[in-house]
């Protein structure tokens, strides 16, 4: 088997359940921290989570005329926070719940003199069992979160390549901890009609400002399907969207309401990363065509691709 196809790992949902909740907690604990130390971006992007050369990480968030920076460490399984004045504090990543985690981290910050206030409980989750409060989810096993990064480190490259070949408004390759997909975005320069709301403990202006543009999303999902998922939707979907020809091994999902390639499907493709672009532009492109959307210069030079 070829290096390109060796990289994508195969991870079943259904193995690492219990690891990838309790892992979902406390990214969400982070997460908080970089929304509370971070100025507004519009829908949302100031809250994400980014992929590193280590595992996911906040970035800079701007504290009391300092950085700070959390990253989640999936070589060598820690968690690691680090200040601009060269402050340090870090603690194993190994099973303990997440009353245990949310303690061990906001006990870090202290020790950096770092204050930060969030709001104690997840979201977009049901029951949401406040952090402080949560010893249901306890599990952590570091081979399925060394794998489940690498899924995250294949699928960020095909969406980034993805982003890299429209011109408009888009959004960078991020993490939402929320409901936990890496995403990207695009956007056609039009309003949207007002979103519904009605994600779980989720207050609806959340999802008002995340869908207040006409938009084309993509990205990578863990908990779909038997290994995960690439996905495809647009908000408001336009008439003839579901309806149109998709590779092989991927289809609309009615429920979900957006376009689904299972990731084992793009595993076992002779060339994974031709796969999972035609799918990430086929869907894109019919976004853009069936909504009308206004004529922009969508293609980087020399990329020859709508």
């Amino acid at each position: 088997m070829d290096n390109a196809r060796t990289r994508w790992a195969s991870l079943e949902v259904e193995d690492w359940t219990p690891t990838r909740e309790t892992l979902h907690m406390w990214l969400q604990i982070v997460g908080k921290i970089r929304m509370a130390g971070s100025p507004f971006v519009n829908h949302w992007w100031h809250v994400t989570l980014a992929l590193t050369a280590r595992g996911l990480g906040t970035g800079p968030i701007p504290i009391d005329g300092r950085i700070l920076d959390i990253e989640f460490d999936f070589i060598d399984h820690q968690l690691t926070l680090r200040t601009s004045d060269g402050r340090l504090e870090r603690f194993a990543l190994q099973p303990m719940t997440v009353a245990e985690f949310y303690r061990r981290t906001f006990a870090a910050l202290a020790a950096l003199d770092v204050e930060v206030r969030i709001h104690p409980a997840p979201n977009e989750v049901d029951p949401a069992i406040p952090f402080a409060d949560d010893v249901e989810h306890r599990s952590y096993e570091p081979a399925q979160v060394h794998a489940f990064w690498t899924q995250l480190i294949q699928a960020d490259r095909v969406l980034r390549q993805l982003r890299a070949e429209y011109r408009g408004k888009a959004s960078p390759v991020h993490l939402f901890w929320g409901a936990l997909d890496l995403a990207t975005t695009r956007f056609s320069g039009r309003p949207a009609p007002v979103h519904p709301g009605g994600a779980a403990n989720c207050p609806d202006r959340v999802m008002v400002e995340g869908y207040c543009d006409e938009l084309s999303s993509a990205g990578f999902w863990p908990g779909g399907g038997r290994e995960g998922a690439f996905y495809a939707y647009a908000y408001p979907e336009p008439d003839g969207y579901r309806e149109v020809a998709v590779p092989d091994g991927a289809f609309y999902d009615h429920q979900l309401q957006e376009f689904i390639l299972p990731f084992e499907t793009v595993r076992q493709a002779e060339d994974p990363d031709a796969l999972a672009l035609e799918f990430l532009r086929v869907t894109a492109a019919a976004a853009a065509r069936l909504g009308t959307w206004p004529p922009v210069e969508r293609t980087r030079a020399g990329s020859g691709r709508d």
